[in-house]
C-alpha cells in the first residue's frame, strides 16, 4: 500500500440519492446519516455526502464548471510513490509547487500525492 484516505466528501444538491449512488456502486452501507449529512464505508475509509445550496456539477475540463472534488494523498516517499501511480495508469500532470504533485488517474480525474 502506498497510502490511504480516510474520507473523502462529495457536496450535492441531493446528498441522499448521492450516497445511494455510491452504496450500490461500491458495495458499502451507509453507516451514518445526520440531516444532509451521509456517510458510507466498510469501517476504515468511508465517503461521505453533504447538501450544497445552489451546487453547480462539473463539466471536466470546461473551467466554467470546475471539478470541485479531488483527492489529496499523504505519501512518506515521493518518489517512490510517483513511480507506483504512473505504473499503475496515472499520468503527471504537474509538479511545479513545493509540497505536492497532481496526478490524473486512468479516468482523468485529478488528484494530489502530498510529501513534506
Amino acid at each position: 500500500m502506498i497510502a490511504r484516505v480516510s474520507s473523502v466528501v462529495f457536496d450535492a444538491s441531493d446528498p441522499h440519492a448521492l450516497a445511494r449512488f455510491y452504496s450500490e456502486l461500491l458495495d458499502l452501507p451507509v453507516t451514518k446519516v445526520e440531516g444532509d449529512w451521509i456517510d458510507i464505508g466498510d469501517g476504515g475509509s468511508r465517503i461521505s455526502f453533504q447538501h450544497a445550496p445552489n451546487y453547480i456539477p462539473p463539466q471536466w475540463p470546461d473551467p466554467n464548471y470546475p471539478q470541485q472534488l479531488h483527492l489529496d494523498i499523504w505519501v512518506d516517499d515521493i518518489d517512490a510513490a510517483e513511480s507506483k501511480v504512473l505504473r499503475m495508469g496515472a499520468q503527471l500532470l504537474s509538479a511545479k509547487e513545493a509540497g505536492f504533485r497532481v496526478y490524473s488517474d486512468p479516468a482523468g480525474h485529478p488528484f494530489c500525492l502530498e510529501y513534506s
